[in-house]
């Protein structure tokens, strides 16, 4: 099929819920994709920050072939090795020392809600979680509440009770909001959909004394901004501050649907059996793939290239910036960088995927960039050539 009969088919058989760029793609590897007429595309967007290892990482190619031959499903009634060696490997690498296993992140920050509302039961009743402006939590009901932009309520409302919205990077704010009915507090510690808002040094750091003052459960949703994103395996790392649960999805996959969410043993001793599920929840196959995924996204090597290449990424938008007035500031971290402009973006992401180049915009005016993290400072170039042109002309 080509990419106007896909186009076609689409419109003829599907909800028309997203607002697609007009192309179809059938191959990926590495940082290239090609399209079903043979064009290729180097790709800054990775899939919206799933592809960290780029299309079809070898590793994780073979171990998706792997457990396909052998099992695809059995259900949460059994147990899989698959599994509870992924829940395993989380806890190593992080904080947490249980792990529940879904399918996106949407379910995994479900999950922790549901988690901080059983957990609040058993202490004095509390219920309400604070969440962010700007923030972006996922589609449900729930995280759809939790997610500080209006934009995503429209035609919504009314939305759930007992979730309030704060300002984002404003620690004063947020302890003025706790009330006696507060349990939990729900932030990403870089917002993505937002606009790559990174906030300053002491603010994690002011929400976990906040918590531990309040007797509040800390949650961070690193579903976009952790699994090698920002330099280091999650971005909280870079203050030093754990959480008390944890939501991954998006990358954890390396490329399939997966989510988790990690806390401690203690938080989750509530949820007991019963008290939450999923069909599909830590499925074989996507286990397998995630596996393999997160044995490449620790390596320390690749954390190195993420730092290096990233302030490589940073300074050439900073040279644009200098050079292009409609860029009025850049900001991120690793290879999780935004470009802010004077006027809406989609123009500018028009003319980068008419000449090769896959961006997105966000918040209308904020150029997203999250490359797969094995791309290479070549290719940044390469794409920079396309970018500068689509900012002069677009």
């Amino acid at each position: 099929m080509t990419n106007a009969e896909i186009l076609a088919a689409s419109a003829a058989h599907e909800i028309g819920v997203y607002a697609r760029q007009p192309v179809a793609f059938v191959r990926g590897r590495g940082a290239e994709l090609w399209d079903a007429d043979g064009k290729r595309y180097l790709d800054f967007f990775a899939g919206l920050a799933v592809n960290n290892l780029g299309h079809c990482h070898p590793a994780v190619v073979e171990a998706i072939r792997a457990q396909a031959t052998t099992l695809l499903h059995a259900s949460n009634v059994y147990y899989t090795a698959p599994a509870v060696e992924l829940a395993a490997l989380l806890c190593r690498h992080s904080f947490a020392e249980r792990v529940f296993l879904c399918n996106s992140g949407a379910e995994a920050n479900e999950a922790a809600m549901k988690l901080a509302r059983r957990w609040g039961s058993e202490h004095g009743g509390r219920y309400e979680i604070l969440s962010t402006t700007g923030s972006f939590h996922g589609r449900t009901f729930a995280t759809l509440t939790a997610t500080g932009q209006e934009k995503y309520h429209q035609g919504f409302q009314p939305l759930l009770p007992g979730i309030r919205l704060v300002a984002y990077d404003d620690a004063a704010a947020m302890a003025s909001a706790v009330r006696d009915e507060t349990v939990a507090i729900l932030v990403e510690p870089i917002q993505g959909e937002g606009g790559i808002n990174v906030p300053a040094p002491d603010y994690l750091p002011r929400l976990r004394d906040l918590a531990d003052r309040h007797e509040l459960l800390l949650i961070f949703d690193e579903v976009q901004c952790g699994m090698g994103r920002t330099g280091r395996l999650f971005a909280h790392e870079h203050v030093g501050v754990p959480p008390d649960i944890m939501t991954l999805a998006k990358a954890l996959g390396g490329g399939l649907p997966i989510g988790a969410t990690c806390t401690t043993a203690r938080i989750a001793a509530v949820l007991t059996a019963g008290a939450h599920g999923t069909t599909f929840g830590g499925n074989p196959v996507a286990c397998a793939a995630a596996l393999a995924a997160v044995d490449e996204l620790a390596r320390p090597a690749l954390l190195q290239h993420v730092r290096e290449v990233g302030a490589y990424f940073a300074d050439r938008l900073r040279a644009l910036a200098a050079k292009l007035p409609v860029i009025r500031e850049v900001r991120g971290v690793g290879l999780m960088l935004g470009a802010e402009l004077t006027r809406p973006g989609a123009a500018v992401v028009e003319r980068c995927l008419r000449d090769g180049l896959l961006i997105n915009c966000c918040a209308d005016r904020v150029l997203r960039f999250v490359p797969p993290l094995v791309i290479t400072r070549a290719q940044v170039d390469e794409g920079f050539a396309v970018l500068e042109r689509a900012l002069a002309t677009a």
